[in-house]
């Protein structure tokens, strides 16, 4: 891109030696791991992915891929780009110059009897309205979507238009995700975080726990984090969920009936891996979203209207 002062460049590269696409080494915890596993095993519905760009969705879905992989099931995806070529998957990249976008190719991929089939990202109503009819004629269908959180991606899918009724039966699970950098090893300390830190990780009462973080060295280029780790909070779709679902409740709706049912927030499953010290609270908060301000927002988008 160029700018006042020259060229300005990024580079995604994409490392297929260092891709870890099993699932149990994308850093699930164990309850949110067996969820998801739910929602893949069942024979057809939608699975969704949510977060924002860079966040690891695509490679959660390769990793749910080599997880239902099989020489008798047949597994077509549409992507854009194919990030990694994956064996016994049929992967299909959207050329919009030609006219190949997500929505037209999943219409030809209908008729050609996939079992499965992938959705790099749904983009459009056109797009969604293919996806869920899919996942009602019997197809499992993996896809990725853009929202803050998993309630808000049946917002999303809503306002693109997809009826609520059809949303509710189609639907098996949504699982949101961030990536934290992970504390580097060789600096590693022990450090008290400040009271404010404290009270928005909801830890006002570990004042005198120590948690970790790194110093900064050589290894780590002085940033004192090495590597990063998933955080992943997954809704899965039960009756409850699936009543409120079909009224077209607001997110906050399902956000609390998530909360009734013991499930954790994106910022809760970060603060456990603060506790754990694999990551710092300050950087578990700058990568997470706190429930509160969503529900505050949308409680002023309601006065407002």
């Amino acid at each position: 891109m160029p700018t006042l002062l020259g060229e300005k460049v990024v580079v995604r590269i994409l490392d297929k030696a260092n891709l870890k696409i099993r699932l149990g080494d994308l850093g699930f915890r164990s309850d949110t791991q067996a969820a998801f596993d739910r929602m893949l095993r069942q024979p057809y519905g939608l699975v969704l992915v949510t977060g924002p760009t860079g966040s690891g969705k695509t490679t959660t879905l390769y990793s749910a891929l080599d997880l239902l992989r099989s020489p008798e099931r047949n597994i077509v995806t549409v992507e854009d780009p194919v990030e990694y070529q994956l064996d016994m998957i049929n992967q299909i990249q959207v050329h919009e110059a030609i006219g190949m976008t997500f929505a037209r190719a999943l219409r030809s991929i209908l008729r050609q009897d996939p079992d499965v089939i992938m959705i790099g990202e749904i983009r459009d109503e056109p797009t969604a309205r293919v996806a869920v009819q899919a996942a009602l004629t019997g197809h499992l269908v993996l896809a990725t979507l853009h929202t803050n959180d998993a309630p808000g991606a049946v917002a999303r899918l809503i306002d693109m238009g997809i009826e609520p009724y059809l949303l509710s039966s189609a639907l098996n699970g949504v699982v949101a995700q961030r990536l934290a950098r992970t504390v580097c090893p060789s600096c590693a300390t022990k450090y008290f975080p400040a009271e404010n830190v404290l009270r928005d990780a909801g830890l006002s009462d570990m004042s005198s726990r120590p948690f970790r973080r790194g110093s900064g060295c050589k290894d780590c280029h002085n940033s004192g984090f090495r590597g990063r780790a998933g955080i992943y909070a997954v809704m899965e779709v039960t009756p409850d969920i699936r009543r409120l679902v079909h009224h077209a409740a607001p997110s906050h709706d399902l956000r609390d009936a998530l909360r009734r049912q013991g499930i954790l927030s994106l910022r809760e499953e970060g603060v456990l891996l603060a506790q754990e010290g694999k990551s710092s609270l300050e950087e578990i908060l700058a990568v997470t979203h706190s429930e509160d301000l969503i529900n505050e927002l949308a409680g002023e988008d309601v006065e407002s209207a």
